[in-house]
């Protein structure tokens, strides 16, 4: 993994052909605003983990959930999306908890990434928060798949995913600006400790 290959990119060429489709079907858009929103939601989920991450012990909480959950899955996109839309997204915990997921991911300003998403793609708040459903589950086992390839540690995994939410907020687009709305709480235009005690507790720390 080097930082001239950002996670988001190597995901998105991943989701590319049938998986872009079933989400798109899923949503009931065409395949151009799915890939769009898609486009718009990897670096935006994956810049906040990395955020968090960049704290040893959100580090070690994402690390962990990682190995216990979705470790040795693979990243068989068609499976996992046939498992997600057969109603495995928020119907249990574990891999496929989607909604649990997000909680993690995101603590209290979920529903302004929903909101932020919808608004910046045209979605609307409901179809937005579908897609990350779907999509945070498919993030997990992307990452994990990062781990066991690359013998990743949890310090490895944080630094790894430092440097894509800083390469996100540089290249600025969609995901940029949704990442940056999320992260600057108090509205100073600067990211501070402030701001990162307003993202709520740890990452996936203990069990869903």
């Amino acid at each position: 993994m080097t930082a001239s290959t950002p996670l988001t990119d190597e995901l998105l060429a991943q989701l590319q052909g049938a998986p872009l489709e079933q989400l798109s079907q899923q949503l009931g858009i065409d395949s151009v605003q799915t890939e769009q929103a898609v486009s718009a939601a990897l670096p935006m989920m994956l810049g906040v983990m990395g955020q968090k991450a960049a704290q040893p012990e959100g580090a070690e909480a994402l690390f962990g959930a990682l190995q216990r959950d979705h470790a040795g899955s693979g990243l068989d996109l068609g499976g996992l999306l046939g498992s997600l839309l057969g109603g495995g997204a928020g119907a249990g915990g574990g891999a496929l908890d989607g909604a649990g997921i997000l909680g993690h991911i995101f603590g209290g300003n979920q529903s302004q990434a929903e909101t932020g998403l919808g608004q910046a793609t045209g979605l609307g708040g409901g179809q937005a928060g579908q897609l990350l459903k779907l999509l945070a589950p498919i993030v997990m086992a992307f990452l994990a798949q990062r781990v066991s390839a690359g013998g990743l540690s949890a310090g490895a995994l944080g630094q790894t995913l430092g440097q894509e939410s800083e390469q996100v907020r540089q290249q600025g687009g969609l995901g940029g600006g949704l990442l940056g709305s999320l992260l600057d709480q108090d509205g100073d235009g600067q990211l501070g400790l402030g701001d990162l005690l307003k993202m709520g507790g740890s990452l996936l720390g203990g069990r869903r």
